[in-house]
């Protein structure tokens, strides 16, 4: 039995359920060289925050809205180098025979998520928190929150697992349990969650 058995569990998307780092780096590099922005600049600013809040970062002269949507599209033609991160559909599977409730909450938008979902194969939860439902983004605690709202969970009843550092503070400020998974960050960013583990091998032995 795990440390966290029998609560629901809040899963990121990007980094923890499917890898999507190919996609993401071909989109946001299109999206840089079309607005003239520096490419290095855009892929070091962009993990574990919505499209809208890395535009009012790295180009505030730019419409968030309209960006956003625009590096969606850039994002959705690069789509094919989305796969299932090793042991995500065993994980997902798992919690379902067992009757564990899990959700995803994720930074991405509604249209962007879901492609990314269907085309690694996972199945489609029955909560899904987009960056299209919330007024502030990670590392605002909003995005956990809803997720345990729309779950009927308190949040304390709730464990998160994210692998960015603007991540883990959300779930941490929404006062949630977090495991990080060092997968797209070094351990030494997420020491603020509250377990870092190397994989979803680990993260299942936590959480069933």
């Amino acid at each position: 039995m795990g440390d966290y058995d029998g609560a629901t569990v809040l899963f990121d998307l990007d980094g923890v359920l499917v890898d999507s780092s190919e996609s993401v780096r071909a989109g946001l590099t299109a999206w840089a060289r079309e607005r003239g922005l520096d490419v290095d600049t855009v892929l070091a600013d962009h993990h574990g925050r919505t499209d809208a809040g890395l535009v009012r970062l790295v180009a505030p002269h730019l419409d968030p809205v309209a960006e956003a949507r625009r590096i969606e599209e850039h994002e959705a033609a690069s789509g094919d180098g989305v796969r299932a991160v090793p042991g995500a559909r065993e994980l997902l599977a798992e919690l379902d025979a067992r009757g564990r409730p899990w959700a995803i909450v994720t930074s991405g938008g509604d249209r962007i998520a879901g492609a990314r979902i269907a085309t690694a194969g996972l199945p489609r939860p029955r909560v899904l928190v987009t960056a299209d439902d919330v007024a502030e983004g990670k590392p605002h605690p909003e995005p956990y929150l809803l997720g345990a709202e729309r779950m009927g969970t308190a949040p304390e009843r709730c464990v998160v697992v994210e692998d960015s550092a603007s991540g883990v503070r959300s779930g941490m400020a929404a006062g949630m349990p977090v495991v990080a998974v060092a997968s797209t960050a070094a351990p030494a960013d997420l020491a603020h969650a509250t377990a870092v583990v190397d994989g979803l091998e680990a993260v299942a032995a936590l959480l069933l």
